[in-house]
């Protein structure tokens, strides 16, 4: 398998990154420089407000946008002194950390580890206090980000988490025989007292030497980090993520990327001095693409960017997946089409759901999408072709950076996931809402908009002052008027002794509707009805 990192970074205000295997591409991360990231950023807070009700705190950290602190996101040393005992919220099954492409700290687990012990969020801080927190999420629509005082600071091989104050391997490890080892070989060196360490699968086969390098690296980063919290009042910026660039280098890169493309001198080069700190015996793999075809375009990486943002994504051989996502949740229906592999129904239905649930996962991880995600598979009578696409999906999505989650098929035949969201999904990144459609995906029918006109007409021309009414719309609902209501119009100025213009427009939305109506005098008369304010949009 042929494995390769394509960074397309030639436009100032955009960085793309495309992981392709075998040419096809797996992984995608677009970030626009013109928007703030804070998601990994650690500052010095102030809490503004506490709502005991939800059991979370809001915090100013001088950006703009008060961030969310729920109570499963406080550390120990902040109540210690009002609980008897150690620090339980870690325990040896719970040591992640391990792939942290946003350096994000410790995913909240709820209202978990508030059964462990933790005292109420209004003992333990007041309006006033301050507070080190890292975001952890960006903020969405009008929430703002998501904030944890568990701090954690991703090296190439290691994971500073001063918070932890031991040791640990990444959960993503499983062999028992390898995780005693690099503990072991994580206490050889001899870490600082009252910091934790844990060590990521990228430093498994890591020489003592590395791992040291990586330790000395990011000891030097907390002690800087240290001196700028004595140092500054909140709230203030303590620590800032490197760019995207260096992130994916730091986090994704492995032996298996046989090169890293990129297509601006001046990034090649940070790339190439980074790669020289971290991983010395890789530099040659970073590589400048000079080529006068975009980088993106000879790979044939945006032709499948535009076919990601597609509603509809058909299936090799036949069948489609189709993918609808809403404010709350993601919908995804499994559809066969022309698909027949087999003469059995039940068996064409299995085949063809194994096949929807690798290309489900990868489309999630493609587009970046996020929260409640509900699929809707073809029904299968069999239990173990239920149980089969369900262990399907899950190896699909073994691959995937993010925290999924997968429940049983249920008694509808959906297959019921959650994915971990950080960001705002690729799709509510790059695209905004249709003004003509409000982000519906629909507009009314110029028949629609024409009997609507009509109702209003009634209304505009009841009032005693109205002498003209003016009625400005989309050229095609001005043709209906014009032409199949012109009677009824006609018929409106008579009784009502009122001048009626119908102006068709042509560079306007297809619900685009406006009135204008003058007294005797050619005084303008206003409104305040509510099927007025609706005519005036």
């Amino acid at each position: 398998m042929r494995k390769e990192m394509l960074m397309n970074v030639l436009q100032p205000e955009e960085s793309r990154i495309a992981i392709l295997e075998d040419g096809v591409l797996e992984e995608l991360y677009v970030e626009r420089n013109s928007l703030e990231n804070y998601v990994g950023n650690i500052y010095k807070g102030r809490i503004v407000n506490i709502e005991p009700s939800i059991q979370a705190a809001f915090v100013d950290f001088g950006v703009g946008r008060n961030g969310f602190l729920h109570v499963s996101d406080v550390e120990y040393q902040y109540y210690k002194h009002l609980v008897d005992g150690p620090d339980e919220s870690f325990d040896d099954e719970d040591e992640d950390e391990d792939e942290k492409p946003r350096g994000r700290s410790r995913a909240p687990r709820g209202l978990d580890r508030t059964s462990r012990g933790k005292p109420p969020i209004q003992e333990i801080f007041r309006r006033g206090s301050e507070v080190l927190i890292q975001v952890i999420k960006e903020g969405i629509g009008n929430k703002g980000p998501t904030l944890s005082t568990y701090i954690s600071i991703p090296g190439r091989y290691l994971v500073l988490m001063p918070g932890l104050q031991r040791v640990g391997v990444s959960r993503k490890i499983g062999d028992d025989s390898i995780r005693r080892r690099l503990r072991q070989q994580l206490k050889e060196l001899s870490p600082p007292e009252g910091l934790g360490f844990i060590i990521r699968t990228a430093g498994i086969d890591r020489s003592q030497k590395d791992l040291q390098r990586d330790m000395n690296y990011l000891l030097r980063l907390w002690n800087v980090i240290v001196k700028r919290i004595r140092k500054f009042p909140a709230p203030v910026d303590i620590y800032e993520e490197s760019d995207m660039m260096i992130r994916t280098i730091r986090d994704i890169y492995n032996s298996e990327i046989e090169n890293i493309w990129i297509d601006e001198p001046r990034a090649y080069e940070r790339a190439k001095e980074f790669m020289k700190i971290v991983l010395p015996r890789a530099v040659d793999r970073v590589q400048l693409y000079d080529g006068k075809e975009p980088l993106f375009h000879k790979h044939g990486v945006e032709e499948e960017i535009a076919r990601i943002q597609r509603r509809h994504v058909p299936l090799k051989g036949g069948g489609s997946i189709v993918i609808d996502q809403t404010e709350a949740l993601v919908a995804i229906d499994v559809n066969s089409g022309s698909f027949r592999q087999d003469e059995n129904a039940e068996e064409n239905a299995y085949q063809m759901n194994l096949r929807a649930a690798e290309e489900i996962a990868r489309q999630i991880r493609l587009r970046d999408l996020g929260g409640v995600i509900v699929n809707d598979f073809i029904d299968m009578r069999e239990e173990r072709h239920r149980r089969g696409v369900e262990r399907a999906l899950a190896d699909a999505v073994a691959r995937d950076r993010a925290r999924t989650k997968i429940l049983r098929t249920s008694p509808f035949g959906l297959v019921e996931m959650t994915r971990q969201r950080i960001r705002p999904s690729l799709r509510r990144s790059v695209y905004e809402d249709c003004p003509c459609c409000a982000g519906t995906g629909q507009v009314k029918t110029a028949e629609s908009m024409a009997i609507e006109v009509m109702r209003l007409l009634m209304f505009h021309a009841n009032h005693q002052e109205v002498t003209r009414i003016v009625v400005d719309v989309q050229e095609r609902v001005g043709a209906y008027l014009n032409n199949k209501k012109r009677r009824e119009i006609s018929q409106l100025e008579e009784q009502y002794e009122v001048a009626i213009s119908i102006n068709s427009l042509s560079n306007v939305t297809p619900e685009h509707l406006r009135f204008f109506c003058t007294s005797e005098s050619g005084t303008e008369i206003r409104f305040s009805s509510p099927e007025d304010s609706k005519a005036r949009r």
